[in-house]
Parts: structure tokens; C-alpha cells; sequence
């Protein structure tokens, strides 16, 4: 059999990738449209050498991740909930409380749902940062600002 080489998808060499560092702003936006696009950010979906099984995405800083805003209902509506693996273990947390306590929670399991549920998506949630105020201890990576 003849391998059409027009039907053969590229790959990219780890080494040749040049990675970026992005920081974001999330004063004011929208949970969702955020995670939407720092999960293509994080996966590469921006670059012309984008694979799906491969990890060519870019760093990303979230900054003010506590002045971000729902939509419609949900600040009152929405519940958070974990298992610690043991029967009767469910543990639920409001929408407001988890904003008070841990912020930075809440972008990363907004963004933690739109990545692949596989080892891949695991590996891309640890190039996200997300701070709850304005000052993150990435400035020797010299991020550029990302317009959400």
C-alpha cells in the first residue's frame, strides 16, 4: 500500500515548539467565555500546528480571578460538589462561599471541564495559573496580555 503523504498529519518536535506566556485579566468576564478560551490557549488551538492528541499550547496567568461574574441566576443557583471516595462522602459548596474562600478555584474547574478527560488534559491544567488578586510571581517569563 502507498502512503499519501497529503493525508499525514504533522507533528511537531517538542523542541522546535516556542512556548508563551499570556496573562489575563478576568475583571468583569464572563466565567464561561473565559474557560472557553483559555482551554483553546492552553491546548494550542490558535497555532497552525495544533494536534489534538499533542500538547502544543501556550503558558496562561489569570489575574483578579475574584471579581469575575455569572450570568443570569447562577451566583445564587450554582453548587460545587467533590467525593472523598468514601460512601457518603459528597461534599457540595455554594457558588458564593467558594468565591469567598478559594477564587481561583472556580476558573480552574471551569476551565479543568473544558480540556480531554485523559492524561493529556491533566498535563494541560498544569500550565494554567490563576491568582484571586492582581499580583502573580511570573514577571521573569515576561507574559503578554491577552485580550479575552
Amino acid at each position: 500500500m502507498k502512503l499519501n503523504r497529503n493525508n499525514v498529519t504533522h507533528v511537531p518536535k517538542k523542541d522546535s515548539l516556542q512556548r508563551k506566556w499570556w496573562i489575563v485579566d478576568a475583571s468583569d468576564a464572563v466565567l464561561g467565555r473565559l474557560a472557553t478560551r483559555l482551554s483553546d490557549v492552553l491546548r494550542g488551538k490558535d497555532h497552525a500546528h495544533y494536534t489534538p492528541f499533542f500538547d502544543g499550547g501556550d503558558f496562561v496567568i489569570v489575574i483578579n480571578a475574584r471579581k469575575i461574574r455569572l450570568t443570569g441566576q447562577k451566583e445564587e443557583q450554582k453548587v460545587y460538589y467533590r467525593h472523598s471516595g468514601y460512601m457518603g462522602g459528597i461534599r457540595e459548596i455554594q457558588y458564593n462561599r467558594l468565591k469567598e474562600q478559594h477564587p481561583e478555584r472556580i476558573v480552574l474547574s471551569a476551565v479543568k471541564g473544558m480540556l480531554p478527560k485523559n492524561r493529556l488534559g491533566r498535563k494541560l491544567l498544569t500550565k494554567l495559573r490563576v491568582y484571586p488578586g492582581e499580583t502573580h510571581r511570573h514577571d521573569a517569563q515576561k507574559p503578554e496580555v491577552l485580550k479575552v
